[in-house]
């Protein structure tokens, strides 16, 4: 990408059950109501191309892929969705809402799977360069309760899901070292509260954060 994006691009990431699909909605109405343009999207997915990458990845047994696998199809659906969706909304004007981005990557798939690091950071320098959020905001739990939460609502893409309780464990500890890491563009958020007390901590971020 060569044209500086005149938008903004906030990523909310956490493991299972931590509620970001509520709070990307609470979000964005909240930027809408402060006057912007928002343009709410999710990964992997986000575009249709990234789309049907999804599929491969959150459905069907836990043994389908190995970590290096599902970080190749990562930043495949992730190139796809930053050409497709998010460039041209940033360019737009509009601020970019996703429901995660490359840090869950790093979560899942290095801290989890133990994908070695630079793996990582080569794959990100073809899929994104140097192009990174102006926020991520980590929300937080412990593992038993999201793990409770996720099963409470599930669905078909439960293949993550299914992984042992070791590696989520791995995951949280892996997001919160990526915040102890970036600390100016992460903040870590306590998701077991209530809804509205969240919504109004990431509220906060992004005003003192992004000016909002």
């Amino acid at each position: 990408m060569t044209q500086q994006p005149t938008g903004r691009f906030i990523t909310l990431e956490g493991g299972e059950g931590a509620g970001k699909s509520t709070q990307i909605a609470r979000l964005k109405a909240w930027l809408e109501g402060s006057g912007h343009r928002v343009t709410a999207t999710r990964e992997p997915g986000g575009s249709p191309g990234a789309e049907m990458i999804r599929k491969l990845l959150v459905e069907g047994p836990v043994e389908r892929w190995d970590g290096t696998t599902e970080a190749l199809l990562h930043f495949a659906a992730r190139r796809e969705h930053l050409r497709s969706t998010v460039w041209p909304a940033l360019k737009r004007g509009d601020w970019v809402v996703s429901d995660r981005f490359a840090d869950s990557t790093l979560a899942y798939q290095g801290h989890g799977h133990g994908v070695e690091r630079r793996i990582f950071e080569q794959l990100y320098d073809v899929a994104a360069g140097a192009f990174r959020p102006d926020l991520t905001v980590i929300l937080d739990l412990p593992v038993e309760i999201g793990l409770k939460r996720a099963a409470a609502r599930r669905g078909s893409e439960t293949r993550y899901e299914s992984l042992p309780i070791d590696f989520h464990r791995r995951v949280r500890a892996g997001f919160l070292e990526i915040a102890k890491r970036e600390p100016k563009r992460c903040v870590v958020i306590d998701a077991t509260g209530e809804i509205d007390t969240i919504a109004k901590a990431i509220a906060d971020a992004v005003k003192e954060r992004l000016g909002a």
